[in-house]
């Protein structure tokens, strides 16, 4: 199934929709603009049986002065769900935190928050973002895993033709990582294209990953065929619920959320917040017409959202 026209058109046209409305729609998907807002959706989260990954909302950062101020304000994060006894860990995109400017830059930002983590026994997500990230992106997690930085892990794709055989070279680090489709529109020479193919590669890779019991697996889907055909691997294999763990996004499709945490699974909800949430909703609807048109649809069938409409989650 190829991403349809309506898909598409929508995706293609997000940056004539007013901000007023990105804003209402936001509202469902960003947990607000302060850490306090952040951290009142991960309680009410966690009061639900759901474990949370905080991610701190940053756009196109451009020196290295800005992704310092990231940095600090992620060790911040960690103290305040430290204090609030969160079951919270955090997510940080490589480009955020130092990419942008070396993977020198990227490793030293790293390293400072996987120690402060370490200290209160909490755990650092390495983001995948586009396709010319991967390798840097690999490298300096892989380094500091290999120096004792076991709290820290990966996000693999499972669209990128190449990522079996990252797997595959990274299986004697024992890696903790995420399993995601990839929502980065990549060329066809190095990325799946059609629906079907995605899918088989995911599958592909959840076979492969999950009966490797040194690794842990977040099985990040909001596809029912996916997560189906993971539980079937898991029923297969026996695996307890500390093995691996659903994964899913703030406000998309709480009731798959809801059935997977009632049949026994832990799943986490990826909760974003701050004031770049305008930008991180347009680039993402942008960048994945399939995700801009399954809200448009959300959208078409919950008009209050439009309307300040609060009952959302």
């Amino acid at each position: 199934m190829a991403i349809g026209f309506f898909d598409k058109t929508i995706a293609g046209s997000i940056g004539l929709i007013p901000k007023p409305i990105i804003r209402r729609v936001a509202s469902r998907y960003v947990a607000g603009e302060t850490i306090e807002e952040a951290i009142e959706e991960a309680e009410r989260l966690n009061a639900d049986g759901y474990r949370v990954t905080m991610d701190l909302l940053g756009e196109a950062i451009s020196t290295m002065a800005e992704a310092d101020a990231i940095t600090a304000t992620y060790i911040q994060i960690l103290d305040t769900i430290q204090a609030h006894g969160i079951d919270s860990n955090i997510s940080v995109k490589p480009t955020a935190v130092g990419l942008a400017s070396s993977p020198v830059d990227l490793e030293r930002n790293v390293r400072l928050l996987a120690l402060h983590a370490a200290a209160s026994g909490n755990f650092v997500r390495v983001d995948m973002e586009a396709s010319p990230t991967t390798d840097d992106t690999i490298a300096v997690v892989r380094r500091l895993r290999e120096a004792g930085h076991d709290n820290l892990g990966w996000v693999f794709q499972a669209t990128l033709h190449r990522t079996r055989a990252d797997l595959e070279a990274l299986a004697a680090v024992g890696p903790n990582l995420r399993l995601c489709k990839g929502v980065y529109l990549e060329p066809e020479a190095i990325a799946w294209q059609s629906y079907d193919d995605i899918n088989a590669s995911y599958v592909d890779l959840l076979r492969y990953l999950l009966p490797r019991r040194d690794h842990f697996v977040g099985i990040a889907t909001h596809d029912d065929p996916m997560a189906d055909a993971a539980e079937a691997i898991i029923s297969e294999l026996g695996l307890t619920p500390d093995q691996y763990e659903f994964q899913v996004l703030l406000g998309v499709r709480p009731e798959l959320r809801e059935r997977l945490r009632d049949a026994g699974h832990k799943v986490r909800v990826y909760v974003p917040y701050g004031r770049a949430w305008h930008a991180y909703c347009v680039r993402r609807l942008e960048e994945n017409p399939k995700f801009a048109g399954f809200v448009t649809r959300d959208v078409l069938r919950n008009p209050g959202m439009l309307l300040g409409d609060q009952s959302k989650r």
